[in-house]
């Protein structure tokens, strides 16, 4: 047996069952074995869409994300993804293909384990025939941690012979991982800090959601009067609950804006507090405490200072503090909650419900009212995926999740032309819900060579595209001030056509009256994916992007 064939077998022993990548030569060996081992291959179209199917596959599925490459080139094509995955911190496994070390004049040949390091994932490799399976279980272990690990496998370790039996016996079992409580007397201080709370406000990140705390959070809160919150990668944690305001940040409604502006204890659960959630510090009242709570020590007051930082799992210190204040006997307090506010909260926390100038055209669609119109005609039971621009915002927060598992937000890095594969890898990991991708017109057309992976993997997936013929962030940002918009305007496209040419459904839509199709696609049978060519309004800027641009 080739090495190959034994370090994939070993990832199979470790688990890895779905596989998502471009093959190569250098890979073909290891994801073949993969695949024989029982795991589902995932061919994308391109690199970067195979590590961003991955990464969202890890996220909404809660397991390791796994994409395989070639060296070299296949590396640095599916490079944007591993970015992503790496400052999301997701829990990604890149197999990646590494010329041999005497290759030194291979056109193939870069510096792959700087490369990792260069964008914030962790460099390994295969060092050896002898050391190649514990080679692969340290890597899946070190990715389960929440890293994006890059794991070169040279060509000449590849094809050497494996001296072992690979009979399963030799993968080393996984050391049982606890996660890290906080120290008493953090857990004592943060518990004397909400004691003295009269109108706290959690707000939840990735953290919360990745440790399972919406019970312990929820139960905390009702206890010292706090008003909840998510950031966006966390949106839906806390649906159905009463004291909900969705996301904070730029995204969030009036309502919650006015009301976590008006807390004076923020406490951030596993979340950054960056300029994004915090809505660059306009958030935070004047004397207001900020306390971050976060597993990593380093994280803590990165984005802006904090008055109190815990390190330690979200999920146990939400706990140690609720038992803190059982000790304490202090007595369960209405902090922010009253009657009247939960009312006001129901009747105005969605953007929906918020009322607005509605400005379509006739000939262009207002995006709220195409928002509300689709939240209103696609099942309940969705996984929404989005791509970054000016769009944003609209499917955000007007398209409603059913959970914090139906919202994928590949955002961290910021990258246009990362929804439709988002939307890929979060359908596979939920195959039981609508799979939604909303889009804008630049990041669709990027990325359009995997409307045929959507196709050929016969997904049922609604692709909405907010087309306003631009680079919408640019326009606004620069149009205000004068600046020639050439670069960032582009002729029509007929973008539906398109659709069809891979063999989707697809509708053009200028008014609400134009939806129809929709609703028809609903009904089934829905063999084809749909694609939804939206034309919509572009006079200005979207209500978050123009305060982002402005700083304030």
């Amino acid at each position: 047996m080739r090495v190959a064939q034994a370090v994939g077998r070993a990832f199979a022993e470790l688990g890895v069952d779905t596989v998502f990548g471009v093959v190569g030569s250098g890979n073909f060996h290891v994801t073949n074995a993969l695949i024989e081992r029982g795991a589902r291959f995932v061919a994308a179209r391109h690199e970067a869409g195979a590590a961003t199917m991955a990464d969202a596959y890890a996220r909404v599925s809660r397991r390791i994300g796994v994409v395989s490459v070639h060296q070299g080139p296949g590396l640095t094509n599916a490079l944007t993804g591993i970015t992503e995955a790496a400052k999301s911190r997701t829990p990604l496994l890149v197999l990646a293909a590494d010329t041999a070390g005497a290759a030194v004049r291979s056109n193939f040949r870069i510096d792959q384990d700087g490369l990792a390091r260069s964008v914030g994932a962790v460099a390994d490799r295969i060092h050896s025939p002898e050391s190649a399976v514990a080679d692969a279980a340290r890597a899946c272990r070190m990715a389960s941690r929440g890293n994006t690990v890059v794991l070169s496998l040279p060509l000449d370790v590849q094809a050497a012979q494996y001296p072992g039996e690979c009979s399963g016996t030799e993968v080393p079992p996984a050391p049982e991982m606890r996660p890290p409580q906080a120290a008493p007397d953090a857990v004592a201080e943060l518990a004397d800090v909400l004691v003295r709370a009269e109108r706290p406000v959690f707000v939840a990140g990735r953290g919360a959601r990745v440790a399972g705390a919406r019970s312990s959070l929820e139960g905390l809160a009702e206890r010292t009067g706090a008003l909840l919150a998510t950031s966006a990668v966390a949106k839906g944690l806390f649906n159905g609950n009463p004291w909900y305001l969705d996301v904070s940040g730029g995204f969030a409604s009036p309502l919650a804006a006015e009301l976590i502006r008006g807390a004076d204890v923020i406490v951030g659960w596993g979340c950054a507090l960056n300029m994004w959630t915090m809505r660059h510090g306009a958030l935070v009242g004047p004397g207001a405490t900020v306390v971050q709570v976060d597993l990593d020590a380093e994280a803590i007051g990165a984005h802006r200072p904090v008055d109190l930082g815990v390190v330690g799992d979200v999920d146990l210190t939400a706990r140690a503090v609720a038992a803190e204040l059982v000790r304490l006997r202090s007595p369960q307090t209405d902090g922010y909650r009253t009657a009247e506010l939960r009312d006001r909260i129901a009747r105005e926390v969605r953007w929906r419900d918020v009322p607005y100038r509605d400005e379509s055209d006739g000939g262009r669609i207002d995006p709220r009212t195409l928002s509300i119109a689709l939240d209103d005609l696609l099942p309940a039971e969705r996984v929404v995926a989005i791509d970054s621009g000016n769009f944003m915002g609209y499917p955000s927060m007007y398209l409603s999740v059913p959970d914090d598992d139906g919202f994928c937000f590949t955002q961290a890095y910021q990258s246009i032309g990362l929804g439709l594969a988002t939307a890929i890898g979060a359908a596979l990991a939920r195959p039981d819900r609508l799979p939604v991708a909303a889009l804008g017109d630049g990041g669709a057309l990027m990325s359009i060579a995997e409307l045929e992976t959507v196709v050929r993997l016969r997904l049922p997936m609604v692709v909405v595209v907010y087309d306003d013929e631009a680079y919408g962030a640019e326009v606004h940002h620069f149009g205000p001030d004068g600046h020639p918009l050439d670069t960032v305007r582009f002729p029509p496209t007929d973008i539906a056509s398109i659709g069809r040419g891979f063999g989707c459904e697809a509708i053009t839509v200028r008014s609400a009256d134009d939806l129809g199709g929709v609703a028809d696609w609903v009904r089934g049978p829905r063999e084809a994916p749909l694609v939804i060519d939206a034309k919509v309004v572009a006079d200005r800027g979207s209500w978050w992007l123009e305060e982002a641009f402005r700083g304030h």
